[in-house]
């Protein structure tokens, strides 16, 4: 069942697992955020004022729906000059860049927001939670987020136009939920997606931020090969496309590598046959595509069933007990991981709200058959 903290509960919650709290309650208490509106459709005229002056057409655009409460990003803005519905003291605006000057009147047509694209699709769904902004699931393994090459349909974005039909509000222009963060086909997990305009810009805001100043807890849960050496510790190196598979990423330090930190915390010890294992929380401080699973794989423990980061473990897999091999070739290839926790500040009403995802049944299975194959071997490092 999902729950909700406020924010210093959450945060006490958060840092409880991987630091100490320091902050008093009032220190991370804030006010809830200004309510934005998705812009309505039609045509807008205002006059640049003199202190808009020798700025951005793009900016003052950007300023002026910020500072009216609309929902309008900059990205939105250059897509609508580009469209050909911003004009600049009577001519059609055509360079976001361009400076404005005092007495000049802006045009802004902003058309109806356009049918999504792909397909509706009756796929079911397990809503977690859902209001009128946005809506959280619990993703199975298996399912795509979104339609790409390979994957063109029965995807996640196709259920969600199907389940959310009117209540999307328009996205960039067009009737879609908006995807703010992704779990990767075969990892199970909690979701949020933005149904309007405001809430996507929050949402946006957040997982950029990463938690580091803003409120977003993302935890998952792994069962790795190996037994972790510490209880607790981090993993910092950044990741590009593997430089021969571009479907893979890797640890690099090539000029394209992107920052990445993960923080991890050993949970329990097994051992199955002759084999150690262990089950670890991650948390993530960035949120590059197949972080943990890279992050995990680099320091000697990938995820079991990874049969891209951890294909040199699968000679390993005889060693295991017979509880705990059937359960692994139960999950075919879906890897052992689980988003199991994600907590943030709703980007409309301000609401402090954190979400949580027991095992899915194919996992629940592995982590009984560890058990059972460890017997008295188990040892169980923090209560979850």
């Amino acid at each position: 069942m999902p729950c909700a903290m406020n924010q210093f509960a959450k945060r006490r919650h958060q840092m409880g697992l991987f630091g100490p709290v320091e902050a008093e309650e009032t220190e991370l208490q804030k006010a809830a955020p200004a309510l934005l509106a998705t812009p309505e459709a039609g045509i807008c005229a205002y006059e640049i004022e003199a202190e808009e002056s020798g700025q951005r057409l793009d900016r003052v655009l950007a300023a002026r729906a910020e500072a009216a409460q609309i929902a309008l990003s900059r990205t939105r803005i250059r897509t609508l000059i580009e469209d050909n519905r911003v004009t600049l003291a009577g001519k059609p605006a055509t360079d976001p860049g361009q400076k404005v000057k005092a007495g000049q009147t802006v045009t802004i047509d902003i058309p109806e927001a356009a049918p999504a694209e792909p397909q509706a699709e009756n796929i079911p769904l397990d809503v977690v939670f859902e209001d009128e902004h946005l809506i959280v699931i619990d993703k199975p393994a298996g399912l795509v987020v979104h339609p790409a090459s390979g994957h063109e349909s029965g995807t996640l974005v196709n259920a969600l136009i199907a389940h959310c039909g009117a209540s999307l509000s328009g996205i960039g222009g067009v009737k879609r939920p908006g995807i703010v963060h992704r779990i990767d086909k075969d990892t199970s997990g909690l979701l949020v997606v933005a149904k309007t305009d405001a809430a996507h810009q929050g949402l946006s805001a957040l997982f950029a931020d990463h938690g580091r100043t803003l409120s977003l807890t993302r935890e998952y849960v792994a069962f790795v090969w190996g037994r972790m050496e510490r209880r607790s510790g981090m993993v910092e190196a950044a990741l590009a496309r593997h430089p021969h598979n571009r479907e893979k990423m890797a640890v690099s330090r090539s000029d394209r590598a992107r920052d990445a930190i993960t923080h991890w915390q050993a949970e329990e010890f097994f051992t199955s046959g002759t084999a150690p294992l262990t089950r670890v929380a991650c948390q993530l401080e960035t949120g590059r595509t197949h972080q943990i699973r890279v992050h995990l794989a680099h320091i000697g423990h990938p995820l079991l069933a990874d049969s891209v980061y951890g294909s040199g473990f699968k000679t390993k897999a005889h060693h295991l007990g017979p509880q705990t091999r059937a359960a692994l070739a139960a999950l075919g290839s879906r890897q052992a991981l689980h988003a199991r926790r994600l907590g943030f500040e709703h980007p409309v009403t301000g609401e402090e709200l954190l979400f949580e995802s027991p095992l899915p049944a194919d996992l629940a299975a592995l982590a009984l058959a560890l058990q059972a194959d460890a017997g008295a071997d188990g040892r169980k490092l923090t209560a979850k």
